[in-house]
């Protein structure tokens, strides 16, 4: 199983999300490896999280591939920073696929992560 599998299968176990108790919508991730396209639409009514995977039509969509896409699920990469690098796209609702960054792990601070070159 993928990190990327794995937070959708997150997701769905929670079923909700109080941050999102006053939001909307649906995002649907296009997720590409090489000549291969996963599709997870993730629907969200009033903080209550449903995941599938469809191709269906949503108020987001975020196209990314599925290296970057790993590396949100296991924290290690920023989605607005991946926004701004270019290596995530976003059409229809930018503020909601901002919010959704929420929901993705967050990497530890560097000070807490260690010195990898010793105190100098």
């Amino acid at each position: 199983m993928t990190a990327t599998s794995s937070f959708f299968e997150r997701l769905t176990i929670a079923g909700q999300d109080p941050r999102f108790n006053k939001v909307c919508g649906s995002v649907r991730f296009d997720i590409r490896d090489g000549g291969h396209l996963e599709q997870w639409l993730l629907n969200i009514d009033h903080g209550r999280m449903r995941v599938t995977r469809s191709a269906g039509p949503a108020t987001t969509v975020i196209r990314v591939s599925a290296q970057v896409a790993d590396a949100m699920a296991r924290g290690e990469v920023n989605g607005l920073a991946a926004i701004t690098r270019g290596e995530i796209l976003v059409d229809g609702d930018l503020g909601l696929a901002l919010r959704i960054g929420r929901l993705f792990p967050r990497a530890p601070e560097p000070s807490q992560r260690g010195n990898p070159d010793g105190d100098r």
